[in-house]
């Protein structure tokens, strides 16, 4: 990872722009750097005499991808197959979590004497399992430049996910509940499985901030409203009914828009993960080679 960053400054910035694969030419030159790929073909970047040499060294069978070349803020990058699935599995989790969610919300607006209602309540801590778990893919995948933020929504959902296990083991199945509802009659329980859902703020407040989603950020502020208002026994029930449904329309929404959504947004500035990536020394050459190149060129 570190020889790909740090021949990035072996070369001029490239503006965005979009590869033409018919003036390609095979290379078999072992010494020109591996930069990055495209999810179609895995290009090979090198400099002779200080001029950038673009070689397609493969093609895939999975018809037409994005070729562009985007300039990052430590050099050039494109979008490679396993950011393709990287990107793909964290909207799954996303999904899987507003689905959980939803389905097993939807009891709290389901009549007493409705046989479906019977059948989703009996399987409450199912599709908790089931959202925990997607949360936690996306959380896994999520793209932050800040590696302390998305180490910190990590641990919050860990915080979550122990806490949801012990109050499930000590407190709701000797008292015969499921966890949903253990912590639904017992507002204190919010304790312990809160953490959880201090993890998904975060990750909706994230969405909201850097893509300016409106159901973003109003989810930012509805889930801990909730939460909040049910641990202090200070919102009446029809309050609580109201911004749980109010949660279960945005979560959709912001799920589901997630998927008209470029891919290269949620990827972010690649350059800047790999520059994460190097050891302190490395980083340190890089800036120095970056703002000497930039000297020459203003020069």
């Amino acid at each position: 990872m570190a020889s790909r960053v740090l021949s990035i400054t072996s070369f001029t910035p490239l503006r965005p722009t979009t590869l033409n694969k018919s003036k390609l030419k095979p290379t078999t030159n072992p010494a020109k750097p591996f930069l990055f790929s495209s999810s179609s073909s895995l290009l090979e970047f090198g400099a002779r005499n200080g001029k950038l040499k673009c070689n397609a060294v493969s093609e895939s069978s999975q018809g037409s991808i994005d070729r562009t070349v985007y300039q990052g803020a430590f050099g050039p990058w494109t979008i490679e197959p396993e950011d393709v699935r990287e990107v793909l599995l964290y909207r799954f989790g996303l999904v899987t979590a507003t689905s959980s969610f939803v389905i097993a919300s939807s009891t709290a607006f389901l009549p007493e004497n409705f046989a479906f209602k019977d059948i989703l309540d009996q399987n409450l801590n199912l599709f908790y399992v089931i959202g925990a778990g997607g949360l936690g893919l996306s959380l896994y995948l999520i793209h932050i430049y800040i590696t302390e933020l998305k180490r910190t929504l990590q641990a919050f959902w860990a915080l979550g996910v122990v806490g949801s296990l012990a109050t499930y083991l000590a407190l709701a199945q000797p008292a015969g509940e499921n966890l949903v509802r253990y912590v639904i009659e017992n507002p204190t329980a919010v304790w312990f499985v809160g953490p959880l859902f201090a993890a998904l703020t975060g990750l909706v407040f994230k969405e909201g901030l850097c893509y300016g989603k409106l159901e973003a950020g109003i989810l930012t502020f509805i889930i801990p409203t909730l939460l909040l208002g049910h641990l202090t026994g200070l919102m009446d029930d029809g309050v609580k009914l109201t911004l749980l449904g109010s949660w279960m329309a945005l979560f959709v929404i912001f799920a589901g828009r997630k998927f008209t959504q470029p891919i290269k947004d949620d990827i972010g500035d690649k350059s800047v993960f790999m520059f994460n990536s190097l050891q302190e020394d490395e980083k340190q050459a890089l800036i120095e080679k970056l703002e000497k190149q930039k000297l020459q060129s203003d020069s």
